[in-house]
């Protein structure tokens, strides 16, 4: 069979109709094998060379899951599609973690479709064997042009790299993304410190797509607030009969082997996690919940940390020898206040990302606008200027957002070279007299309502409780003036 030009498939049931009927559909166009059960198909794969399985579920013995599973580990290579007659959720997303199901076909099954199934699985099978083709290739190929698969290769580490940090010619990422790049060169832990918000994700992604591990898999799990027996089995999976209905499930520390494993939130693992995750990291070991048996692993861990691990070391909330561990390299990303220059670009990103999103055409932000966004500290750094732009989507009543449609918390906050104060409560305990501070919160009001009016001072007069000449006093006293240089008022 190893030499038919006809691609191989075996068929496995225990019904012999279901046998003669599938191997009708399908023997025109390929070699077809057939089995009765589990043992016999087993025998069949260790001398022929099969391309395709179609695996019914339910047989006497090992089930079509359990047989695939097998499968799996012994013939990677070879596409496994099951047929059921039944359509369980569960069972299929069981199916999918434990044997790496392709496709299920539901009973009764019309020829037809049998027949499609098989042909796209052929060809699967073709592209994977293309694949590790040019991958060979690659590795043993002495040649100094770039290949087709380099170059895609390329492209995808540029696509979703450092590229996708975007930062202004001076700014404060800058520093920060070449050391993140040195670190990515080397298959070393690092650990990425920054305040909530902050793109840690986004860091830990373009270090794979930059580092030698950039066509491995990439998975991340956020650590913050899940319990513990639930990352336990996330991270390390867990043998069949710990999980409600008997599955069994891999963990992501098993299917980021040779990749990266991105864990956020390291500060809040628990003393049992530190420990496996030190046992991981030292011996490249894990051990799936219910189970005894050793699985290696090796993948990259980078971690995310939104507080002082040093302090939780300190406080002996933190394993020292686990902290070392993850922290052979450090990238400290600073918050969105420290980036000031950034603002602007990262608003007009998001914008063009949001407007896509929803479906509505925007041209970006008047100078007004941008100036009200940059003077802003932003405490919730990213998460909170996308939750600002998009409010400000939806508001926009032009193709151009202007600082009228700015939260006004925002338009109240005065220019700051360190960024802005977000409320008044900074005033209540400031020092100075009680004239000077009034006069600091009076003034904000002043500034936010005028642009919220689109500095309409007829209508800021009448919202204030004062007349005209009351407004343009405490205007001319205060200095405030309107700042996209239009003196002319809008009655």
């Amino acid at each position: 069979m190893a030499g038919s030009a006809r691609p191989a498939i075996l068929l496995v049931d225990d019904e012999p109709h279901s046998l003669s009927a599938m191997k009708m559909a399908l023997e025109d166009e390929f070699e077809i094998l057939t089995a009765t059960g589990a043992e016999q198909a087993s025998l069949l794969l260790e001398e022929e060379w099969v391309q395709v399985i179609f695996c019914d579920q339910r047989m006497p013995g090992r089930s079509g899951v359990e047989f695939l599973s097998e499968v799996r580990e012994r013939w990677p290579e070879t596409v496994r599609i099951i047929i059921t007659g039944y359509t369980d959720t569960q069972a299929m997303v069981s199916a999918i973690n434990d044997a790496g199901i392709h496709q299920f076909l539901t009973k009764p099954w019309h020829p037809e479709q049998l027949l499609a199934a098989a042909r796209n699985a052929a060809r699967m099978f073709q592209l994977a064997r293309e694949n590790e083709r040019m991958a060979l290739e690659m590795r043993f190929l002495n040649t100094t042009s770039e290949s087709r698969l380099e170059k895609r290769r390329r492209a995808l580490r540029e696509g979703m790299g450092f590229e996708t940090i975007l930062r202004a010619p001076c700014s404060a990422m800058n520093l920060v993304v070449e050391t993140a790049r040195q670190y990515a060169s080397f298959d070393v832990p690092v650990l990425i410190r920054g305040e909530p918000g902050t793109g840690k994700a986004q860091m830990a992604r373009a270090m794979h797509y930059s580092s030698l591990r950039s066509d491995k898999p990439y998975y991340e799990l956020n650590l913050a607030g899940m319990p513990e027996e639930l990352v336990m089995i996330e991270l390390f999976g867990a043998k069949r009969g710990v999980l409600p209905g008997g599955v069994a499930k891999i963990g992501l520390a098993q299917k980021a082997d040779r990749g990266t494993l991105f864990l956020a939130g390291i500060e809040s693992a628990s003393p049992a996690l530190q420990l496996q995750l030190l046992r991981m990291l030292s011996d490249g070991a894990i051990s799936p919940l219910g189970g005894q048996e050793t699985i290696s692993t090796n993948l990259r861990l980078i971690c995310g940390a939104a507080g002082d691990l040093r302090q939780a070391v300190a406080d002996g909330r933190f394993r020292a020898d686990l902290y070392f561990a993850i922290s052979v390299g450090e990238v400290a990303l600073p918050p969105l206040r420290a980036r000031r220059g950034d603002v602007a670009l990262l608003a007009q990103s998001v914008l063009a990302d949001v407007a896509a999103a929803h479906g509505k055409q925007l041209l970006g932000f008047d100078a007004p606008a941008l100036e009200f966004l940059e003077n802003y500290d932003w405490p919730g750094n990213l998460r909170e200027l996308t939750n600002e732009v998009t409010r400000m989507l939806i508001f926009a009543q032009e193709n151009v957002l202007g600082a009228d449609v700015i939260s006004r918390h925002i338009l109240q906050a005065p220019p700051s070279e360190e960024g802005a104060d977000r409320a008044a409560e900074g005033v209540m305990t400031a020092e100075g007299t009680l004239k000077d501070r009034v006069e600091l919160i009076e003034m904000r009001i002043l500034r936010e309502t005028l642009t919220r009016c689109r500095w309409n001072k007829s209508r800021a007069a009448a919202e204030l409780g004062l007349s005209r000449v009351g407004l343009r006093a405490k205007l001319d006293r205060y200095g405030i003036t309107d700042p996209s240089a239009a003196h002319e008022e809008e009655d």
